[in-house]
Formats: C-alpha cells, structure tokens, sequence
C-alpha cells in the first residue's frame, strides 16, 4: 500500500510539472528552477508517508529535482522520449 502511495506521488508530480512548471528554457531562469524545487517539495510532503523524516524528505527532494533538471532539459523534452 506505501509503495502504490508513493507510486502515485510520483506520477502525479510528474504530469503537473510536464503541464505546468517545465516550460520552455525552465533551466536558465533562477524563478522557474526554484517554482520547479517547490512544487516537488509540496507533492512529495502532501503524498509521502508520515514516516519519512525531515532528513530523508530533504534528500528524495534534492534528489528529485537534480533528476528533472537532468532528464527533461526542455518543454515536452526528454531523455525518456528519445530512447527507444
């Protein structure tokens, strides 16, 4: 059941920020990286279970938004799309 929760997180964080945050050149401004790093830290502390500490939220945090910055480098860009 945890697993399937942080499942769903995750998907959804995911469809808002290719919507509505990874907007085109998002990486080269200052404001659109920071609205990016907050949406996932909002997502993730409404969906993530209780049981994650503050230390470990912080770092799937940091972890999670090297991985956008990294992997979708544009609007509607991404590694994912170009594989295969």
């Amino acid at each position: 059941m945890e697993t399937e929760a942080i499942k769903k997180v995750c998907k959804d964080l995911l469809a808002k920020l290719k919507t509505e945050k990874l907007v085109l050149a998002w990486r080269t401004k200052r404001t659109t990286r920071a609205a990016v790093r907050v949406e996932i830290e909002t997502m993730l502390d409404s969906g993530l279970p209780e049981k994650y500490t503050t230390e470990l939220f912080e770092t799937k945090c940091g972890a999670l938004f090297q991985h956008v910055l990294e992997k979708y480098p544009d609007q509607g860009a991404s590694v994912y799309g170009e594989a295969g």
